[in-house]
Parts: structure tokens; C-alpha cells; sequence
């Protein structure tokens, strides 16, 4: 199987198409990078940025190229000699613009008589027939008015079309003759416009999460996936793909099951072994992702969450929850009592709001005895707690049948009440002959996502670094042994599997999360601080003021240094803000703002990038050289590490971005270029630590590089003896060796590297950023490091 040594996501889209991603290979290629990795390439909805939304699987999106953009890309591509890995979405289909999903639309017009009725997960007979599409502003008699019938046939609309507004709907065969009463073309319709609101609970369709733009798909059906994945095979077939990721599997009936088939058919396309697949797997702390998959591996959250956290100070720990302690009192607000009770409760939140349209469609597919024997609303109570206790994000019945027994014992634990329903439903849950039995593995992920992710994530705020997809916050460090341990494992289990710092999905780039790390080398400096900025503004929610001022100052860019740089990280800030306080929806939300409390929300932004902008940027300076040191730990530590390294677009220089769509903004690559080649020069001298990142941009290319060109096939642990023996963290992967600072701030306050030294081979090495050559055998940690806080070195 072939398959890349190191990756580089682009963000392909109408402002960055494929034939400018062609442009870009040989910069790709002199970085030092094996494969260039794309977002989904499949038309999208129109104007959408991530490609996730797709509309129609059998084309790549003219406005990003179109298949004569992927052919010149790919031929781009081969001459740099890169290999190239796409993006698949299998689970979902854009549908906010009917109009331009063929499919979708046709189902709309025709209903179950539709040729593509079976490719979408609809419950028609709870929908009376018909399909429930939420975009109201109000319930149907209070907008009837808006509403109105075009008789005019089209191509696509043969009977004319019904408008609201902006949305277009195609009318059923036959029934344009009731135009003249609105209400009762709508009653003849294959489909019911509902109050967007309604979409919660009464929604009889499958969605991405809660995204009611995102229909589910079928493509557990051997029709529909044939149907989905023809145009993606043929890229295969032609060599147009190296390698598949594949998007949300847990989003599938049986994601095993998927891969297997997607295997067999890669394998028909190319007529070799199986090509090389990703899968997009959340891993929680502890767990293992299955080993029957017949896949590479993840897409690397778990390995951020190591790296994160062996640059952690475990030190900080109680100091930082004593500050939220007395964030929390000083706001009147409730004592966490810890992680997994939080998750517990946000989850549970999730799964009796945005989730009930999926729990009750659970229920009506439970065995009629049970519906019987308990009322609905009793049955949905008992699996919505079920569903909050669910330890991981899915179980792949009859593999982790553990977790859900563990969910139902902690179920009972908390709601005594219900045990005997919840005692009757396992075995329900349990039984893979249920359609049910899927459909519930298919909603823990969702609870779980929006539970933990989007909510507890925004509440959890004493370090907001760790708060990142794929971590457990409430493991708030790791130790160098453990982190040995933990790559150890991935090269003997998954040595294939992407790593990554920064993704499209990430709630931080990684060096906002480097420069927040510092704070837990400095605790009680950071709160002092901390109580200063909220003198200035406070949003009056002391937990929710820690988030926003670690993001104000770990995102804080170099460009703020310029008005009109200011100007656009305020803008960026105030929607991160308004972002984060609506996904906490502990004070405002996204169905109903409290606007006092954004409006003082804004207020802090305003402040921070306004009359307190010189303390901010004076704090910023404090700790930006500690966050820098992170960085290039950070860097060094996954590039080197065990699995395949990914590079996000444009993280090759510092990466401080915050939640997305901040995380997809455009990439300079003509100054990428142009400082590549400034270090490349003959003679050059290497670029200082400092903001511009060009130091980053060393470090990134050098790795990759030795990455290309040095078969890195063992890992062993290198040692570090000395007074600062704990602030190294440093390894070989055979005559490749990595040396990384952990917990730079401390190391300075106890007086830098004194008698430390690192324990190598007996073997003359040099360190490809700097030139300088060793010896081998004990090695000064003062010498090493004397110019940069991370040394490659190779014999």
C-alpha cells in the first residue's frame, strides 16, 4: 500500500480553487511535504467554504475547479512528485438550497415516489407521508401570508414552485391547479414547512449532529453507496487519488461495515492492494479505536492531545481550579464538581433539546412490548440519560457492548427511578436484529459531540488549551513517560495513522493553545492578571471572562501592532466571542440571546483591542516567548513523532487562530515562499524566535524534509540527566533524533539548563537547524539548545 510520510491539508474553495492549489505544489514539495491532502472537492453548496455540504456526488464543484481543475491539479501534483489524499463526506448531503441538490429536490417534488426516496434516512410514515422541513420564521399560521405559489414550470419544476422568501420548494405532480389556495397546494405537497424551531423535535429526517442543513444518507445500501461513491472511485481508477479520509464514519449504521466495502471497492478501482483510508475518529481518553477497521488510522486528535499535554505544567493544576473556584463564587454560581459530572449534564442537555427529534424516533422503533408497558415520554427520559451516561462517542455492537452496560449502571445510579425501564431497554439497545440497536449507536455521537465539544468545552474554562476536540480536560497533563508510552503505542499499533496540531475543526489553532499553556507554568501571575483585565470589562461571568482573555491573548496577533491590524483581530474576536458564549448557553444562547449580557460581552472585546490594548499586548510579551517555545516543541514533536504528520494550511508559520470559520481564513503563500527561500539561501544565517515565525517555518521544513528522507523506523525514548532533566522531552527514531523544551517558563525561573544533559548514542550528530555538529554521548542541554529551544539532529 502506498502512503504519504507526511501530509499538508488545503482548504479548496471558490477563493482557493484547485488550479490555485496547483500553484502551490512546488512550494509544497521544497517545504518537505509527501502528499498534498484536500478538503472535499464534490460540489458543495454554493458559497460554502469547508465543502462538507455536499449537493451533488457525481461531479467535483465547478467552483472550485471542476474535474478539469482536479486533472491539472494532479498533474501539478506528480511532476513535484507529491501524492494526493481527499476528503469524503459518505454520511450527509447539503440541503439548505434544495434547488441545487438534485437528489433532495427530487424527493421534495415526488416523495416516496422519488427514484432517490431510499437514499435519504427519512421516517416517512411519522411525517404522514411527507417530508418535515423546518425553515419557518414562525409556525404556518402566522406567515401563511408570506408564503406564496409561482406557477411558471421550469426544467426541474414541470408544476411551478412554491416561495418563502429566499427558499424555493418544487411542487408535487398534479397539484399546481390548488394554487389559488395557498393551504391547500401546501396540504398536497410531499413535503410540510414547519416552524424552523420545530426542527428539535418534530424533524422526521437524519442530520449531521443537529444540522438540520445536513440530510443524513443511506449509504449503508449497496444502491446508494455505488450511487454516492462512483465519481470517488474514479478518481482512484484514473490515479487522480492516493488516499481517502473519510469524514464522520460514526455518523454511519455500521462504520465497520463501510470501510470494508470501501476497501474492496478501491481495491477493484485501482487493481492493487487496498488504497490508503483515514477515518475521522474521535477517540475519547483510554479508548482504542477498532482494530478490525480497515483503515490507516485517525486523523490525529488523539496524538494533539498528548503533545498538548506533556507541554502542560501538571504544577498549575490546583492553583487554576482555585481560580475558577473563586470565578465561579464571585459570579453566584454553582461549584463544579468535576468533568465528567459537567459532560454528564451538558449531554444531558443536548439529548432533551436539539436531540429529541432522534431519541423519539427511537423510541417508535422500540419492540412493541416495551412501547407498551411504558408510556413514550418515560422511554425517552430513561434513553436520554442512557445517552448522557454513554461513556465514548459510539460502540460498534456486538464490540463494546461494555459501554453501553457501563452507561446503563451509571443511568441507574443517577435516576433510581427509572431502572426498571432502563433495565428492560438495554437488552433492546443490545440487539443488533434492531433497527433501533444502530440507530442508537448513531445518536450517541451526536449527544456527545454537541454535549462536550460545543458546550462543555465553553464552560470547562480554566485552561482553555486543553479544551481542544479529541481531549479529555479533565486530564490536565501528561508526564514525559507517559507521552513516550503513548507514541510506543502508536508505532507498534497504528505507525500509519495522521497526527495533527491544527485542523478546519480545531477550537484553537496550536499556537494560541502553545502561548495559553503558559499560564499553567505561571498560575497565580495569570489570575492577578486576569482580576486587572476584568477592572477594565467583565462580562460579569467570571468563568466566561477567563475563556475570552486567554483567547484575546493566546490569538493575539503580531499584525495588532497596526491600527488597521487591530481593526481586524476586533472582528475576529467579537465573532469568536459571540460563538463561544452561544455554544456555552449558559447566559445567552442561539435560540434566545440575553442581550445585556452580549452586549457587555462585545464591551470586553472593545476594551481589549481598545484603551487596555498596550496592558494586553504588555501581558502578550510577558509570556510570548514561553509560548513560542512551545510551539516549536509542539511542532518538532509531531512532525518527528510516530504516525503520518499533518501540516494545516498555513501553520507552517504560527497558527494562532481561534474556533472555525476563523480557522479556514486565507493562507499568504507567496510570503510562505518567499521566507522559505530566504532560509534556503546559501549562507543564510537562521532566523531568530520571533513573531514573524520564520523560526517555525525552519523547524517545519527541516522536519519535513528529514521525514522524507530518512526512514524513521524504530522509537526509542532518549534520557536526560540533571537538575532540568524533567523540562526535556527528546527521542529517536533511529540515527533521527528529536529534542524538545517542555515547560519553558519554570526552566527559565529556576535558572535554564545548568548541568543538564542529554544522554545520546555514541555517535557524531548534527543539528540540522543550526549546522552545529556533536560528538555523541553526554551532550550539554545549554550547548543543544543555545539557539533555538528544539534540535533535530541526525548522524
Amino acid at each position: 500500500m502506498r502512503h504519504p510520510l507526511s501530509t499538508y491539508r488545503l482548504q479548496i474553495r471558490e477563493s482557493f480553487t484547485l488550479d490555485q492549489a496547483a500553484e502551490v505544489t512546488d512550494y509544497l514539495r521544497d517545504l518537505g511535504v509527501s502528499w498534498a491532502y484536500l478538503s472535499p472537492i464534490l460540489e458543495a453548496t454554493p458559497g460554502s467554504d469547508h465543502g462538507y455540504d455536499v449537493v451533488d456526488v457525481t461531479r467535483v464543484d465547478p467552483a472550485r475547479g471542476g474535474s478539469e481543475g482536479l486533472d491539472r491539479f494532479a498533474a501539478a501534483a506528480r511532476a513535484e512528485g507529491l501524492g494526493i489524499l481527499i476528503d469524503i463526506v459518505p454520511n450527509h448531503m447539503g440541503v439548505s438550497e434544495p434547488r441545487t441538490n438534485a437528489w433532495w429536490w427530487d424527493v421534495l417534488r415526488q416523495g416516496r415516489a422519488s427514484a432517490h426516496a431510499s437514499a435519504f434516512d427519512i421516517d416517512w410514515e411519522f411525517g404522514g407521508g411527507k417530508v418535515r422541513v423546518p425553515v419557518l420564521g414562525d409556525h404556518l399560521d402566522a406567515v401563511i401570508d408570506d408564503i406564496s405559489y409561482d406557477p411558471k414550470p421550469a426544467a426541474d419544476a414541470p408544476d411551478g414552485l412554491i416561495r418563502y422568501f429566499d427558499h424555493v420548494f418544487p411542487v408535487a405532480p398534479g397539484t399546481g391547479s390548488a394554487g389559488d389556495d395557498i393551504r391547500a397546494l401546501l396540504d398536497a405537497q410531499n413535503f410540510e414547512l414547519r416552524f424552523w424551531q420545530d426542527e428539535a423535535a418534530d424533524l422526521n429526517y437524519r442530520r449531521f449532529f443537529a444540522v438540520t442543513t445536513l440530510a443524513g444518507v443511506r449509504v449503508e445500501l449497496p444502491e446508494v453507496f455505488e450511487a454516492t461513491h462512483a465519481e470517488i472511485l474514479r478518481w482512484v481508477r484514473e490515479g487522480l487519488a492516493d488516499g481517502l479520509r473519510v469524514d464522520h464514519p460514526d455518523g454511519l449504521v455500521d462504520p465497520g461495515g463501510y470501510l470494508d466495502r470501501l476497501a474492496a471497492s478501491l481495491t477493484e478501482a485501482s487493481g492493487s492492494e487496498v488504497g490508503y483510508v483515514l477515518g475521522e475518529k474521535i477517540l475519547e481518553h483510554g479508548e482504542a479505536l477498532p482494530s478490525w477497521w480497515k483503515t490507516a488510522g485517525t486523523t490525529g486528535y488523539d496524538a494533539l492531545a498528548e503533545i498538548d499535554r506533556v507541554l502542560t505544567d501538571p504544577a498549575g493544576e490546583a492553583a487554576l481550579d482555585a481560580l475558577d473556584a473563586r470565578l465561579r463564587m464571585d459570579s453566584d454560581l454553582p461549584a463544579l464538581t468535576g468533568w465528567h459530572d459537567l459532560i454528564h449534564d451538558t449531554k444531558r442537555k443536548i439529548a432533551d433539546s436539539i436531540q429529541v427529534s432522534e431519541i423519539r424516533r427511537i423510541v417508535r422503533g422500540l419492540p412493541a412490548a416495551l412501547r407498551e408497558e411504558f408510556e413514550a415520554e418515560v422511554l425517552q427520559d430513561a434513553l436520554a440519560e442512557i445517552l448522557a451516561c454513554f461513556p465514548v462517542y459510539r460502540s460498534y455492537l456486538p464490540a463494546g457492548r461494555a459501554h453501553l452496560d457501563a452507561a446503563a449502571g451509571e443511568a441507574e445510579v443517577r435516576r433510581p427511578e427509572l431502572g426498571d425501564v432502563i433495565e428492560k431497554l438495554v437488552p433492546a439497545l443490545a440487539d443488533t436484529g434492531l433497527e433501533i440497536a444502530w440507530r442508537f449507536q448513531q445518536t450517541t455521537g451526536p449527544v456527545m459531540a454537541k454535549g462536550v465539544e460545543d458546550t462543555a468545552f465553553y464552560r470547562y474554562t480554566r485552561l482553555g488549551s486543553l479544551t481542544e476536540v479529541g481531549g479529555d480536560p479533565g486530564q490536565f497533563a501528561l508526564d514525559v513517560a507517559g507521552f513516550h508510552a503513548a507514541q510506543a503505542a502508536r508505532h507498534a499499533s497504528w505507525p500509519l495513522a495522521m497526527t495533527t496540531l491544527s485542523t478546519h475543526d480545531t477550537k484553537r489553532g496550536e499556537d494560541t493553545r502553545a502561548r495559553i499553556a503558559v499560564l499553567a507554568e505561571m498560575p497565580e501571575r495569570w489570575a492577578a492578571r486576569l482580576e486587572q483585565f476584568q477592572s477594565i470589562a467583565s462580562t460579569g461571568h467570571g468563568p466566561f471572562d477567563a475563556l475570552l482573555w486567554q483567547a484575546i491573548i493566546g490569538a493575539w496577533p503580531a499584525s495588532a501592532s497596526t491600527p488597521e491590524g487591530l481593526k481586524v483581530y476586533r472582528e475576529r474576536l467579537h465573532a469568536y466571542a459571540e460563538k463561544a458564549a452561544r455554544e456555552a448557553s449558559e447566559v445567552t444562547g442561539w435560540w434566545e440571546q440575553d442581550e445585556a449580557f452580549e452586549e457587555r460581552m462585545h464591551a470586553v472585546v472593545d476594551a481589549a483591542t481598545g484603551p487596555a490594548a498596550e496592558r494586553v499586548r504588555a501581558f502578550v510579551d510577558e509570556i510570548s516567548a514561553a509560548g513560542w517555545s512551545n510551539g516549536l516543541s509542539a511542532k518538532l514533536l509531531q512532525i518527528l513523532g510516530a504516525g503520518v504528520p499533518d501540516v494545516y494550511q498555513g501553520s507552517e508559520l504560527w497558527e494562532q487562530s481561534l474556533v472555525d470559520p476563523d480557522n479556514r481564513r486565507a493562507v499568504d503563500f507567496a510570503e510562505r515562499r518567499r521566507l522559505l527561500a530566504e532560509i534556503d539561501a546559501p549562507g543564510a544565517t537562521p532566523p531568530v524566535v520571533d513573531a514573524t515565525g520564520a523560526a517555525k517555518l525552519l523547524v517545519t521544513s527541516r522536519a519535513l524534509r528529514v521525514r522524507r528522507d530518512h526512514p524513521l523506523d524504530v522509537y526509542r525514548a532518549l534520557e536526560a540527566a540533571g537538575v532540568a532533566s524533567d523540562h526535556v522531552v527528546a527521542f529517536d527514531r533511529g540515527g533521527v533524533s528529536a529534542v524538545s523544551t517542555r515547560l519553558p517558563w519554570g526552566l527559565a525561573e529556576r535558572g535554564g539548563w545548568r548541568d543538564t544533559v542529554l544522554l545520546l548514542p555514541e555517535t557524531p550528530v548534527t543539528d540540522v537547524l543550526t549546522g552545529r555538529t556533536y560528538p555523541g554521548g553526554p551532550t550539554a542541554m545549554s550547548d543543544l539548545l543555545s539557539t533555538y529551544p528544539v534540535a533535530l539532529l541526525v548522524s
